[in-house]
């Protein structure tokens, strides 16, 4: 059962299960209307369990169940012995070790939620973390209680040909007494957790691949797909073998299963589910032909199936503890699929400065989400520590922070023991923990004995919240040929309102020189001499402040700090605009030449903004561009991402009190006069593209090159320009480029834009995935003067046959894409914007009420705007907060948005 109440959950009350489970039979009667789900629980008493605990006796999680039968040890429990209670089922005087016996029933088809068991296009799919299997079957519904499945499905053949669950095909036949029916039986050999759990029936198309393990096994991998989806797949089986074959050789970790399956829905809350040997993926992550798919689709399938892959081992053969250490298995596994993207695009590079660049690119592409949206909810009302403290629903902390936040501690860990010691540590946490469910404190202990290494203050980037940030100095004295570099360190405030406590941040430094070239860097006097000279060098800190001293540079040199970004920290660093411009040209770190130009653009939007639209910032801004633009040497992939502005969302999150439809004016202004500076060569450049589409990084670089300098050769205000994007828009032969001409026409003056988007419609209209760009181009798109606001064609989108409000995919493309994506339009002066907010978050929270949180995120960072704007904001989420019967999901988001004291919780135990 569920409780409307919200319940707080605190990691200080963790206490070990009463009741552990050592296997579990499962066997379901499915029926879209009527699931009969029969369980067999093998309990026994939890030695590890507080007296307190263990006297409370067996509860069992439950939510929307209706039960049936209950059995203890093959006799019907008296009614006197049971009870169902808003957190589960109650079971009293069970014995030390036990079956239980329920049967219950479920309705798949009326599940809009998407959590725990639902029918999906009349198939049946499952989603259980975080606590969704307690909406399948009554069961101790936590990551610590690990337990072997074995799982038999019952179905009506021609509805459901396909019965797919967790581990191996162990048995099948043709169901007694039941024509027409057929059963299938699955076995995990491994023990894993409830959330784990997969179960997925219907009718399926597959596409299978046998490979051999590192080992000489021979495994079979299957990808499932609704009919008629067969040649979307190839990608993704590419890149599964791919992530195999990593594994295999970073980590030495193998497949373990006989076989590995992929399924594909497209309704599905999250990205893709790494349920053990049966990942359940949204389609929009399986899916990819050039035909349909971006460049960066492409790449997007391939980092998930490799995340979802990874987690066989960062996940379900060692997992967490509770939900408090998601980050454990999360932000391990978002590093690793960060590091397989990157190795993947180097191993395709032509040289090792092309490896070098590859890498580059992909972690610019990364740091570059980190720092527009992580960094926001570091600062927002959301802002929690990787670990967090407590949570109310843990559905809302799957977050940027959690995720993305925890792939750079993880990556920090790598930094300071290097390779060879990461590697050391994470077969010492195989070793240890295998088959175990631990915690974030196991991981870094881990890493720590292996490599001899104290990481005790380390671990504060588990327990605190908020992005610090280094205030850095530097002074030369030339008589003495000193270099001195001064770092201060801050952190914010904590939840608790104490003080937040220097953080131990690994900084890596370097030194240009007066003509651009790298200096050798000697240790600082400060540390150790090591007697190595190299160009860059990692500058650990562990106090408020530190002082630095490097010895014989004579000339005065640029600073280059941060490289590769070392570190989550904002770099609060004084530079002339020559330095950036320096940086920018010559620095050897990828990283930090990108963000040069960041800081250089940053630069001149300000200035636009504060009144001086002539200003010299902007003309140094134009320069570094053209020499950038001109450099053969650059590859273009690279070339394309240090030749794009600052975000809108990212310019907003630097100002103190933002009008949005000032920044957007602000940055056309910027984006013009590059624009028009630079014409000839944008054209050029632009013209460059044409040749055939190959899957290559390099083919997909050229690409996005030329389809940025014809976005700004469109800018110049050349009517060529327009009529280059609707003939590359027509003649394209990939996805790519026809969906960046298609976004210069949307967002541009062109007689033809209509007409464009007509012909994309009548083109892609059954095409679920691709509508979803159609809607999210117009839901995103920078009216002309004269235009109604896109509020207006957003609600008429909302009509069209291909949306729906049940479906997340499409809520994200339109709904989530104008809110989230469009500040200048959501943030309307006249508040239209938020009370179209306000009534989608309680249309879509009466279906599935994760999905209404996330969107109710999009009022997280009502303090950066104006007064007036804060006040309309405020407005729509008291009077959201108001209405009777929202979730807790959604409660919980409103109540941190408004800090709102009045927000009322009931504190209980984990259950």
């Amino acid at each position: 059962m569920r409780t409307d109440q919200s319940i707080i959950v605190r990691r200080s009350d963790y206490r070990p299960p009463a009741f552990l489970v050592d296997h579990v039979a499962l066997e379901f009667d499915l029926d879209p209307d009527r699931t009969t789900v029969r369980s067999r629980l093998s309990l026994r008493r939890n030695p590890a369990a507080d007296a307190e605990t263990a006297e409370a006796g067996l509860l069992l999680n439950g939510e929307d169940l209706r039960l049936v039968d209950i059995r203890l040890d093959g006799m019907p429990l008296a009614a006197d012995r049971w009870r169902i209670t808003p957190a589960g089922l109650a079971v009293d005087d069970v014995p030390d070790t036990c079956e239980l016996f329920t049967e219950s029933e479920i309705s798949p088809a009326a599940n809009t939620r998407l959590e725990g068991l639902y029918v999906s296009n009349s198939n049946f799919f499952t989603q259980c973390e975080a606590q969704g299997f307690r909406r399948i079957t009554w069961y101790p519904d936590r990551p610590d209680v690990m337990a072997r499945f074995t799982v038999t499905l019952n179905g009506p053949r021609d509805t459901c040909p396909t019965l797919l669950s967790n581990g191996n095909l162990v048995a099948e036949g043709d169901c007694e007494g039941r024509p027409g029916w057929h059963w299938v039986r699955w076995e995990d050999p491994f023990p894993k957790p409830s959330y784990l759990f997969a179960l997925v029936a219907g009718r399926f198309e597959c596409a299978e691949r046998r490979i051999r393990t590192r080992s000489g096994r021979e495994v079979t991998l299957q990808i499932h797909v609704e009919p008629g989806n067969l040649d979307r797949c190839g990608h993704a089986m590419d890149s599964l073998v791919h992530a195999i074959r990593w594994d295999e050789q970073r980590f030495g970790l193998e497949l373990d299963l006989d076989r590995f399956m992929i399924v594909a829905v497209g309704d599905f809350n999250m990205g893709a589910m790494e349920n053990k040997g049966l990942n359940i993926f949204n389609t929009r992550y399986v899916f990819a032909n050039p035909q349909i798919a971006t460049d960066a689709d492409f790449a997007h399938v391939e980092a998930v199936v490799g995340h979802e892959y990874f987690h066989n081992w960062t996940g379900n053969r060692v997992t967490c503890r509770d939900w408090f250490q998601l980050t454990l298995k999360e932000g391990l596994t978002v590093f690793r699929d960060q590091e397989f993207s990157a190795d993947r695009l180097a191993s395709q590079a032509g040289s090792p400065q092309a490896a070098a660049s590859a890498r580059a690119v992909k972690r610019i592409e990364d740091v570059r989400v980190l720092r527009t949206a992580q960094f926001a909810e570091d600062a927002g009302p959301m802002a929690h520590p990787i670990r967090p403290d407590s949570y109310h629903e843990i559905n809302n902390f799957y977050t940027l922070t959690v995720y993305e936040k925890g792939a750079e501690v993880i990556r920090m860990l790598h930094t300071l023991v290097g390779e060879a010691g990461f590697r050391k540590g994470m077969d010492l946490y195989f070793e240890r923990h295998d088959g175990q469910a631990v915690t974030c404190d196991d991981f870094v202990a881990a890493i720590a004995d292996a490599n001899g290494r104290d990481l005790s203050h380390f671990r504060l980037w588990y327990s605190q919240s908020g992005t610090p940030r280094l205030r850095v100095q530097t002074s030369h004295d030339a008589p003495n040929r000193r270099f001195v570099v001064t770092v201060r360190q801050s952190i914010p405030a904590q939840a608790d309102g104490q003080p937040g406590q220097p953080m131990h941040v690994p900084l890596a430094v370097g030194l240009l020189g007066a003509d651009g070239s790298p200096l050798p860097l000697p240790a600082p006097t400060e540390i150790p001499d090591d007697g190595e000279r190299p160009t860059t060098r990692v500058l650990e800190l562990t106090e408020a402040e530190h002082r630095f001293t490097f010895e014989g540079i004579d000339d005065s040199p640029v600073l280059s700090v941060g490289r590769g970004f070392s570190a989550p920290v904002i770099i609060e660093a004084t530079y002339f605009g020559e330095e950036l411009a320096r940086i920018a040209r010559h620095d050897p770190d990828h990283f930090n030449r990108w963000d040069a130009l960041q800081r250089l653009g940053m630069r001149a939007i300000l200035a636009v903004l504060d009144g001086h639209q002539g200003d010299e910032r902007v003309g140094l801004l134009v320069e570094a561009f053209a020499s950038l633009l001109d450099d053969a040497a650059l590859d273009p992939a690279f070339k394309q991402l240090v030749l794009t502005l600052p975000a809108e969302g990212f310019v907003i999150e630097q100002l103190e009190l933002v009008d949005p439809v000032a920044v957007r004016a602000a940055l056309r202004t910027v984006r013009v006069a590059i624009a028009t500076a630079l014409q000839p060569a944008w054209q050029r450049t632009a013209a460059s593209s044409g040749e055939p589409w190959t899957p290559d990084p390099a083919a997909a670089g050229r690409r996005a090159l030329a389809n940025l300098a014809l976005a700004y050769w469109a800018d110049a205000g050349d009517p060529a320009a327009l009529e280059a994007a609707r003939e590359r828009f027509e003649q394209a032969d990939n996805m790519t480029d026809r969906s960046a001409a298609l976004a210069i026409l949307v967002n541009s003056a062109s007689p033809h834009r209509e007409a464009a988007l007509a012909a994309f419609e009548s083109r892609f209209g059954d095409d679920p995935l691709v509508m979803d760009k159609w809607f999210t181009l117009q839901a995103t798109m920078h009216r002309q003067p004269d235009e109604p606001p896109v509020l207006e064609r957003v609600l008429d989108l909302m009509t069209h046959p291909a949306f729906s409000i049940r479906n997340p995919n499409k809520v994200r493309a339109l709904v989530g894409a104008f809110c989230n994506g469009n500040p200048a339009e959501f943030h309307a002066a006249d508040g239209s914007g938020y009370a179209y907010w306000a009534e989608m978050v309680a249309s879509i929270d009466a279906l599935n009420p994760q999905l209404a949180a996330r969107l109710a995120r999009a009022m997280d960072r009502w303090r950066k705007f104006e007064p007036a704007r804060q006040a309309a904001m405020i407005d729509a989420v008291r009077r959201l907060s108001a209405l009777p019967d929202l979730s807790p999901d959604v409660a919980e988001i409103l109540g941190r948005t408004l800090g709102d004291a009045e927000f009322a919780y009931r504190p209980s135990e984990i259950s």
